[in-house]
């Protein structure tokens, strides 16, 4: 539980006063990426992962592409962080289709861009199968297949890009 929310929770607890919102949040406008290299990573998102170019901002520090009904900024750091500091929770999931999958899996091998985990998600709110690579600037990514089903096959990665 995040510090403002811990503590908004015990407020409540303590007090038993109850906060309610007072604007309604319609939408999702972006979400930001932060990127060590801006052009590398205009490269990978555009040109490996398919993402729709939106454009730079005015700034030109920021890159806007994007994906069905979703805006992602690509920031970039003032000081390029070091890849090997990676935080292993934190990551973008984007969905594909089966077919996609596939495609993923054998893209990224031909590319050579090391793969960290390839999972099947049989339990839990985001099932399918999942694999997880990381972008130029070492922030982890996921491609995810929702159409696989417990029971379903489990190939190995290698499996895959020989398919």
């Amino acid at each position: 539980m995040g510090f403002v929310l811990g503590w908004l929770v015990e407020y409540e607890v303590k007090t038993k006063e109850v906060f309610m919102a007072t604007f309604k949040i319609e939408g999702v406008t972006h979400w930001s990426i932060p990127v060590n290299n801006l052009k590398d990573s205009e490269d990978f998102y555009g040109g490996l992962l398919g993402l729709k170019p939106v454009g730079r901002l005015s700034n030109n520090v920021m890159s806007c592409f994007n994906v069905g009904d979703h805006n992602i900024l690509l920031c970039e750091r003032e000081k390029p962080q070091d890849r090997t500091i990676v935080e292993d929770r934190v990551h973008h999931s984007f969905t594909v289709s089966s077919e996609g999958f596939v495609q993923a899996c054998k893209t990224l091998h031909e590319k050579k861009i090391p793969i960290v985990e390839l999972e099947y998600r049989a339990k839990g709110y985001f099932t399918g199968r999942e694999l997880y690579f990381h972008d130029p600037s070492g922030n982890r990514l996921e491609i995810r297949d929702p159409s696989w089903k417990k029971g379903m096959p489990e190939p190995p990665y290698e499996e895959i890009v020989k398919s």
